[in-house]
């Protein structure tokens, strides 16, 4: 038992035996004096003197007993109400990163200790879920790293192994290696505005999402010529409060997944409004039909739901604006959009 456990103890134990010890004193005391007065009025006074320090005595010998008895009940008590709080420390000292499986599930009454264990029992749930995601994602991550490395080392082993290599076969590996490390740029600036988009915001300053949308729609334009694909604005007064680099980040990720996950022919509509008490961006894409129930996964790193890996991008767009939206107390609502495409929705609150 620890030093904090025992001094817990220590402390409940003469708590429980000073009430008790105080309680019996004063209904002694009370009686030992009417009893003096008892003998005092029907006995001489030698026989009444004789009897007090009688019964002075037995009640002296009683309330020892008592101390005695008080101590060993309270120490007793005292154990019995700290158990669960052992059960607790054990159970933590057990816990550790490869084991949050385990539960307190602490049984008995709906009082304190049984809340403060539900606590702890939640708080694991949540470390759970995030040790989880943490490490599905470093796979996820190895495994899109190790593609452009594959191609990289590949293409420069097959070609330095032919002494008569021509001009042209080391220009084409050149090109190979030079796509692959821009894969891997790409896939390094998503891993990186991930993990600042996750991070609490120092400043909060005003912001608005309308020139955000107008610079996001200008940045992907050439891209959308390229993909036959048409781009619609309607960029209106949606003021926040956040980060502008983050918030500008949001909206460029929604446009362009908008314009790279679309059809030839397709369209994609960007606006800015405010709705009620909430500043939001909405990106409606056409494209291939999805499956309404699996939308809402597509914010996980590297989730693409089937759809063929973009080498223009990492797979993180989308995962970097939920946390984006997240860290500005927004929300983000995905739905499939009937005929095919997505509806992306990201409301934050107002200033």
């Amino acid at each position: 038992m620890s030093r904090l456990q025992a001094t817990v103890r220590v402390r409940l134990t003469a708590a429980y035996a000073l009430l008790f010890c105080a309680t019996v004193g004063v209904l002694l005391g009370a009686s030992y004096w009417l009893l003096s007065r008892h003998f005092a009025r029907t006995l001489s006074d030698a026989a009444a003197s004789d009897a007090v320090r009688a019964v002075g005595l037995q009640y002296a010998l009683a309330f020892a007993g008592t101390v005695i008895l008080a101590l060993a009940a309270g120490w007793v008590i005292a154990g019995r109400a700290l158990a669960p709080i052992g059960r607790m420390t054990a159970f933590a000292r057990r816990v550790s990163g490869e084991r949050l499986d385990e539960r307190i599930a602490l049984e008995g009454p709906a009082d304190e200790l049984r809340e403060l264990a539900d606590t702890l029992d939640a708080m694991l749930d949540g470390l759970a879920e995030s040790f989880g995601a943490q490490r599905r994602f470093v796979a996820n991550a190895g495994h899109e790293l190790r593609g452009p490395l594959t191609v990289i080392r590949t293409q420069a082993e097959v070609t330095l192994a032919d002494p008569e290599a021509s001009r042209e076969e080391l220009r084409d590996m050149g090109e190979a290696v030079v796509e692959a490390c821009r894969r891997t740029e790409a896939l390094l600036e998503g891993l990186m505005a991930l993990a600042r988009s996750q991070r609490a915001l120092v400043t909060r300053e005003p912001a608005d999402l309308a020139p955000g949308a107008r610079a996001a729609v200008a940045a992907v334009a050439e891209e959308a010529r390229a993909a036959d694909v048409r781009v619609r604005l309607d960029a209106r007064p949606a003021p926040t409060l956040g980060d502008r680099r983050l918030l500008d980040r949001l909206v460029v990720n929604l446009v362009e997944n908008a314009v790279r996950h679309n059809r030839p022919g397709g369209t994609v509509d960007v606006a800015t409004v405010t709705d009620g008490d909430r500043a939001a961006v909405r990106v409606v894409n056409t494209g291939r039909p999805l499956a309404g129930d699996s939308v809402a996964r597509l914010t996980e790193p590297f989730e693409r739901l089937g759809r063929p890996a973009d080498a223009r991008g990492a797979g993180l767009g989308l995962s970097i604006v939920r946390s984006v939206a997240e860290a500005h107390r927004g929300e983000v609502r995905l739905a499939a959009r009937d005929g095919g495409g997505l509806e992306a929705e990201v409301r934050l609150p107002l200033p």
